[in-house]
């Protein structure tokens, strides 16, 4: 498959309060953001012309810069207001969202106390995060490695670039060994979260996920909470053991991009996509285009 790299391509990215031709939205070399991992993004959908949980998202972002001990420039409405001149310059109408915010190039230490803060929003056309074929029959993880840090060792709550190191070191792995994502566990040993979605899991007709105290409570995650209870769903957010997935039935990912994505194998052990995952996928596609 032949890639199109994101620098070579046409459109438009809002960079610091206006929108700028996409191949001259650059950062220089020596920006504190890539050295030292002081940046945070949100990954958003939008469905119809219209970002789903928009607003929440430019919440989060806010939220992630405070945790990094920086001030995002641009307030919320502000924010709503580029996006929507984002999706309308690309002409995008179901596509991705892609707002990040860093540390610009003042200073070259750990100590930055002085650099802009920089911000930039991104949009282009992307579809499902995997086949419908795939998605029938569900995804195959394996376990990572990496373990999810405690919140006392990061900055767990924001969805910060360098906490996704050891996701992408997990999902390399995964993928070299013939899976499609790895399943990582928190730093006490209790399921946590694949490599860029939630977990959840269907144990006699109820929904059982993760405690979100030390990765991040995701947006889709919330909304599938309230989709599943919506729905007659009993939910249950607690701290599950690895062995207890010997008694769950079906398995599934929540995501921005992974939207609901059903999971078919963990390391060898198999799961069907059920009803319960089936009724959420058809909720959640309802709820993305309200």
């Amino acid at each position: 498959m032949s890639l199109i790299p994101f620098d070579d391509r046409d459109g438009f990215i809002w960079m610091d309060g206006k929108l700028v031709p996409w191949r001259d939205a650059k950062v220089h070399v020596l920006s504190h953001g890539l050295h030292y991992g002081s940046c945070v993004f949100e990954g958003e959908r939008a469905y119809g012309g219209k970002i789903f949980k928009s607003r929440e998202h430019s919440e989060r972002l806010h939220k992630s810069g405070e945790l990094l001990g920086f001030e995002i420039p641009y307030s919320v409405d502000a924010l709503e207001a580029a996006k929507a001149e984002v999706l309308k310059a690309n002409n995008i109408v179901d596509g991705y969202v892609r707002p990040v915010a860093w540390r610009g190039s003042e200073m070259m230490a750990i100590s930055a106390q002085a650099t802009t803060i920089h911000v930039a929003i991104a949009s282009w056309a992307w579809p499902s995060m995997y086949k419908s074929e795939i998605k029938e029959k569900g995804i195959r993880l394996t376990m990572a490695d990496f373990k999810r840090p405690s919140p006392e060792s990061a900055p767990v709550a924001s969805k910060a670039a360098g906490l996704y190191m050891i996701c992408t070191i997990s999902k390399h792995k995964a993928e070299k060994a013939g899976f499609q994502d790895a399943l990582m566990l928190d730093y006490r040993g209790y399921l946590a979260e694949a490599t860029g979605a939630n977990l959840f899991l269907v144990i006699d007709g109820e929904l059982h996920t993760p405690k979100a105290d030390c990765f991040l409570d995701g947006i889709t995650r919330r909304t599938v909470i309230q989709l599943a209870k919506d729905n007659g769903i009993t939910v249950h957010e607690r701290h599950i053991k690895p062995e207890e997935l010997a008694r769950v039935q079906e398995v599934f990912l929540t995501g921005t991009a992974a939207e609901i994505t059903p999971v078919g194998e963990i390391d060898g052990q198999k799961f069907v996509v059920g009803a319960v995952s089936k009724k959420l996928m058809e909720s959640y596609s309802a709820a993305t285009r309200a």
